[in-house]
């Protein structure tokens, strides 16, 4: 064998060995691995469109004036886009995922607790989006080829398909999205051209009953991705800068969360139909119908499922994060077959409601203190922090108490901004810069104690330019979380 055939063959044997790519669930993304902002709103631009926000866009058209719809999902989507901003710099800034950051702020154990709610949610919502899929797929097949075949079959077939881009991490669902995304807007634009040419735009404005209060319609727009806003670092730490991070944000959670609600909004109202499948076959573009339908939940889905496994990686520390994916998109499919989608609304308020919460506690554990272990980047985390608890639940109350029963999970007691989901955030972020405070107060009424050589050389998360700095956050040694890494 030649020198040079020799070196191929070790080059090849080492390309086989190669582990995949890493996505970082336990630790920063390193400066190196880090994307343009670009790509990465395309993600949740395509994460947006999906059925859940045609439901909401029906259900708006029937339940408000068509002015009012409208203005509710603009100032929903602008309110999550400004919300997304926050978020998502913390997420690039620590470069961390909202599982370890629930780590920082709740506790080495808290932050488990934490984990599993957004687990269970994350999964929950790939679950509702699944029946959505199979229930629409149904439709789609029956209309194209006359063939019955029964929804569990969808089910299955679009949940696993669902899961295998999850299995590939980032990278996966950032290409699929680079692509789906420009032909997604393509063919709802051409769906909204067609409509008012066959159709015209008489029924536009046309008087409805309100079933919505206005602030409870804004809130339901909010709830239906304010769980992605709560989770975007897991997207965000891989953008270059927070700067960066936070344009990402705006655009994609604006966009996407808009664009599907007022497509669903102007063909409900113009076409006198509910359903997006028929909207579209009643266009003349029931191949094309079935494309929408399989991207928008495809590039939807994955996320949730991607999501759902960076948590779980958080607690199952000796579990691979491909092995929780199949394990959690089986139970996800599961939940589907048993018909969770049937729960669409009080499943967002409930999200609304508890999980946005803890995305005020975090923001607050940031933005509000200087010395926190979010951004010292600390490794001493108590086991439980019970005042970041006190901080969500405070939130969840206030959520309640703010939510009218008509409008989802709530007792109407109290009236803030007049959206619960805004109000539970805002609640627990006040609640959490409080503590705080009165924290910082004590801690100064106490004898000073002069730092370690290693705290007083620890470097900030991000540096004087605003990069984000990767040395600077904790990277768990094995063993660290509980688990080998």
């Amino acid at each position: 064998m030649t020198d040079t055939t020799a070196s191929a063959a070790a080059h090849s044997a080492t390309d086989k060995r190669r582990p995949a790519p890493s996505d970082y669930e336990r630790e920063t993304v390193p400066a190196s691995e880090r994307k343009h902002w670009i790509p990465i709103a395309g993600i949740w631009i395509a994460i947006g469109i999906d059925l859940s926000g045609t439901i909401m866009g029906v259900q708006l058209g029937n339940g408000l004036p068509f002015n009012e719809a409208l203005t509710a999902t603009i100032l929903g989507s602008v309110l999550l886009g400004l919300l997304a901003m926050a978020c998502t710099y913390v997420g690039a800034a620590t470069g961390l995922t909202s599982a370890m950051l629930s780590r920082a702020v709740f506790g080495s154990i808290g932050g488990r607790v934490i984990a599993i709610a957004m687990a269970i949610s994350s999964l929950g919502w790939f679950g509702v989006q699944t029946g959505f899929f199979a229930d629409n797929a149904r439709i789609a097949v029956d209309e194209l080829f006359g063939a019955d075949v029964p929804v569990h079959v969808f089910t299955v077939i679009g949940g696993v398909l669902m899961i295998l881009t999850a299995l590939w991490g980032y990278r996966s669902i950032q290409r699929l999205s680079s692509w789906a995304v420009p032909l997604l807007i393509a063919l709802l634009l051409l769906a909204v051209v067609l409509a008012f040419v066959k159709f015209g735009t008489g029924e536009l404005l046309a008087e409805v009953p309100a079933q919505f209060s206005f602030g409870g319609a804004v809130s339901l727009v909010m709830g239906i991705f304010v769980f992605g806003v709560i989770v975007s670092p897991d997207i965000a730490r891989w953008a270059r800068t927070p700067k960066q991070a936070m344009a990402a944000g705006f655009i994609g959670f604006f966009v996407g969360n808009s664009l599907i609600v007022i497509v669903a909004l102007v063909l409900s109202r113009v076409m006198g139909v509910e359903d997006l499948m028929r909207m579209f076959f009643m266009l003349g573009l029931g191949a094309l119908a079935l494309i929408v339908l399989t991207l928008a939940q495809w590039t939807t889905n994955t996320n949730n499922l991607y999501s759902a496994a960076l948590n779980l990686s958080v607690v199952f520390t000796r579990v691979s994060r491909r092995t929780l994916t199949l394990i959690g998109g089986a139970v996800a499919i599961g939940a589907a077959l048993i018909g969770i989608y049937g729960a669409f609304i009080p499943f967002i308020s409930l999200m609304g409601t508890f999980i946005a919460p803890y995305g005020g506690v975090y923001l607050a554990e940031y933005f509000t203190r200087k010395r926190s272990r979010l951004r010292l980047g600390s490794t001493q985390t108590p086991a439980v922090d019970g005042w970041a608890f006190v901080s969500w639940a405070v939130g969840g109350a206030v959520g309640i108490a703010t939510t009218q029963p008509g409008d989802g999970l709530g007792v109407g007691l109290i009236t803030l901004t007049t959206i619960p989901a805004l109000d539970a955030i805002l609640a627990a972020f006040l609640t959490h810069a409080i503590i705080g405070f009165v924290r910082r107060g004590s801690a100064q009424a106490a004898p000073v104690t002069q730092p370690t050589a290693q705290q007083q050389q620890r470097p900030a998360v991000v540096t004087e330019t605003g990069e984000p700095n990767t040395a600077a956050f904790f990277r768990p040694a094995p063993g660290a979380l509980g688990g080998a890494q």
